[in-house]
Order: C-alpha cells, then structure tokens, then sequence
C-alpha cells in the first residue's frame, strides 16, 4: 500500500498496556506460541516489548498498577483488542481448546470467517481467525 509519494506502509502493530511487561510477553510465548521481538531496556523491569507469531505483532508498554477497564457490558456483541488473520486457525485451536483463557470456541461466523477469542491475564482480547 502506498501513501504520500516515497512512502509505504508495512504494518500497524497493536500496542497495550500492562502492568508487568515481562510477565505479560512470557505469557504470550509460553501460551500462544509467539516469539519475543525485543525489549527496552534489555534486563527486567522492561518498559516496552515486542513479540510477534508470523507475521502479527503486539507491543507492550509499561504503566505501573495498570488494570484495563472491562468494558464488555457496553457492547455486548464482542469486544476485541486485536484481531490476527490466519491460515491454519484449526490446528492452532485444537493445541489451546483446553485452556481456560478462550473465551470464545472455534466457529464459523456468519461472515465466512472461523474464529475463536483469547483473553490474556490483562483482559485484552485477541481474535485468531481465518482458513481453517
């Protein structure tokens, strides 16, 4: 995609809040299988990381007693943080069906994508979805 003459865009990258940045991008690697993309500074306590799985990333950002407001009741059609597009949602889905952190079970929605939702220890919302 293009934009102003000379320039392009690659991507744009969801970024959180969180309380504890390491804690948060371990959860991350250990659960979803992402990888970690870097952090600053490079010794715990981290103010900023980055972590990626494929092609999608997610930063995080420090902000010390942080807790992200649930706002679920306000629409109660679903509410997401970052929704990753996927080949292969399935298999993905059948490794972490167990875990008590989906909030959502794989399913065809009514526009043709399948889908299923993760909520993270911070309450951010993430949706994995495409060809299964």
């Amino acid at each position: 995609m293009t934009g102003h003459v000379g320039s392009r865009i690659h991507s744009s990258v969801p970024t959180f809040l969180v309380s504890d940045v390491g804690a948060t991008a371990r959860w991350y690697v250990r659960r979803l299988g992402f990888e970690f993309g870097g952090t600053f500074p490079k010794t715990e306590p981290y103010a900023y990381a980055s972590i990626h799985i494929g092609q999608a990333e997610i930063m995080f950002l420090n902000l010390d007693g942080y807790e992200k407001p649930d706002l679920s009741a306000q629409r109660p059609t679903g509410l997401w943080d970052a929704y990753i597009r996927m080949d292969g949602v399935r298999p993905m889905f059948q490794r972490v069906q167990h875990e008590p952190f989906i909030q959502s079970p794989l399913q065809r929605r009514p526009y043709g994508d399948w889908e299923f939702e993760v909520r993270d220890p911070n309450g951010y919302v993430l949706v994995f979805g495409g060809a299964p």
